[in-house]
């Protein structure tokens, strides 16, 4: 894997600065994540891979395990960069809101990088994803990572979110599929997933693996969720199906109207 990311910012991109803050977070099992002391730290883009093979790799010293933490970056426009090391996994991601669907998506796992690419592709969004995780393990570790890192960076990139529409929907067929997908940005994270997809595997991927993406990207985003699969029958077209609305709603829901003066919110933050 080469040092640099293809996303024209390279470790010698200049550091910006940001402010100080501590960052922590549980996992949907309630397992703690982050210790109170981690810290933000405006960084240059690391390798993914940096650091492999040292202290026994991403297990750390024997018998030890790193803590989990996020880097982040964000400069001007609706752009943002994360990076999250843990024990198990390190994840980078990238993105521009105001994109044009271009996606540079490496996490090991094929048919994820497919459906990260789908995401990008429909939501017209540029997302680079850099990811090395314990797969000869799980893939799980991976896919609820990269969620967390996604979901942070969309949560950074929209900042305090004046401007947006904050709702979106979109209905998306896939063949017989058919997959109905509604958000709200409105800070409180909830998810409704009501996909009903034949268990097993899409080539190696695990058919609930899915459902581990979109709950780590609410809980870090902050927002509503609502997936419902009408019809469908094929796991590989209801999967696809619900990227595909999942961008087209995150589309929405992230574009600007310039008739909305603040946050569309009587309470005036979101």
């Amino acid at each position: 894997i080469p040092h640099r990311l293809d996303c024209g910012l390279t470790p010698s991109s200049p550091r910006l600065p940001l402010e100080g803050g501590v960052i922590g977070w549980r996992r949907e099992d309630g397992a703690e994540m982050a210790g109170s002391d981690e810290r933000i730290a405006a960084l240059p883009i690391p390798s993914p891979l940096e650091g492999e093979g040292q202290g026994g790799g991403y297990g750390g010293a024997a018998g030890g395990r790193r803590q989990p933490h996020f880097r982040r970056e964000t400069p001007m426009g609706r752009t943002a960069t994360v990076h999250r090391k843990t024990g198990e996994t390190d994840v980078t991601a990238v993105l521009d809101i105001d994109g044009k669907g271009e996606a540079h998506v490496d996490t090991g796992i094929p048919f994820f990088d497919h459906m990260l690419e789908i995401f990008t592709r429909h939501g017209l969004f540029d997302v680079t994803v850099q990811a090395r995780g314990d797969i000869e393990v799980d893939y799980h570790h991976t896919v609820e990572d990269v969620g967390l890192t996604l979901g942070q960076a969309f949560k950074d990139a929209l900042g305090d979110k004046h401007g947006i529409r904050r709702f979106g929907e979109a209905a998306v067929p896939l063949d017989e599929a058919l997959a109905r997908v509604v958000v709200d940005l409105s800070g409180r994270p909830y998810l409704a997933y009501r996909v009903k997809v034949r268990g097993g595997r899409v080539g190696a991927f695990d058919t609930d693996l899915p459902h581990e993406f979109y709950q780590a990207f609410v809980n870090r985003l902050g927002m509503n969720l609502h997936m419902d699969v009408q019809h469908g029958e094929n796991p590989h077209h209801v999967i696809e199906a619900c990227f595909k609305g999942f961008a087209r709603a995150m589309d929405r829901a992230t574009g600007l109207d310039e008739r909305i003066e603040g946050v569309l919110s009587t309470k005036g933050s979101l």
